[in-house]
C-alpha cells in the first residue's frame, strides 16, 4: 500500500553554517566594530547578543538573510522578544522541527474531509498518509502544499 510521511524539519548542519557566516559578517561589518556582538548556537536555538536592540534587529536581519541562502526556510523560526539590560540586550532564536499534535490533528481532519480513500496517522513527530491509490496521495500533497501552515513542510519516504 503506497504511503507517505509528512514531517517539518530543518537542516541543522546548514544552520550552523548561516550563524556561522552572520557570525563573520558581523565582525567585519564597520557598525559592529569594538562592539561585543555575536551569535551562539546551542542545538535548535541561537543567542544574539549586542549592546542594543537597534543591533539585534539588524543582526536577525543578517541571520534570517544567511539561513535563507543556505536553502533554510525562514518560516520555521520563532524569535522571542529581545531582553534588554544596562549595556548589553539578548535575544533568542528558536528553530522549531517537528509537527505538534494540534496541527497533526488539524492535517488529519483536513485529510479526512477530502473524502478520499486515505487514511492518516500521527507517528510521533510526522503525519503518515496511506491509500491505495498514488493518485489520492498525490493530491493529498497538493491539498496540504496550498494549506497555510505556520510552519514548512516537507513530504519524505514514499513508497509503494
Amino acid at each position: 500500500m503506497p504511503s507517505f510521511d509528512v514531517v517539518s524539519e530543518v537542516n541543522m548542519h546548514e544552520v550552523t553554517n548561516a550563524v556561522d557566516q552572520a557570525n563573520r559578517e558581523v565582525a567585519n561589518r564597520f557598525d559592529f566594530k569594538g562592539t561585543n556582538a555575536g551569535f551562539e548556537q546551542k542545538d535548535s536555538e541561537v543567542s544574539m547578543s549586542a549592546e542594543s536592540d537597534f543591533q539585534l534587529k539588524q543582526m536577525l536581519d543578517i541571520l534570517e538573510n544567511k539561513l535563507a541562502k543556505r536553502g533554510v526556510d525562514i518560516a520555521c523560526i520563532k524569535v522571542d522578544t529581545p531582553e534588554v539590560s544596562g549595556k548589553e540586550a539578548r535575544q533568542k532564536v528558536t528553530l522549531r522541527q517537528g509537527i505538534d499534535t494540534p496541527l497533526a490533528k488539524k492535517m488529519i481532519k483536513m485529510i479526512k474531509d477530502t473524502k478520499l480513500k486515505v487514511q492518516g496517522s500521527i507517528q510521533g513527530e510526522k503525519v503518515r498518509v496511506s491509500g491505495k491509490k498514488r493518485d489520492d496521495l498525490q493530491k493529498i500533497i497538493v491539498l496540504l502544499r496550498e494549506a497555510e501552515f505556520e510552519i514548512p513542510l516537507q513530504f519524505v519516504n514514499m513508497r509503494d
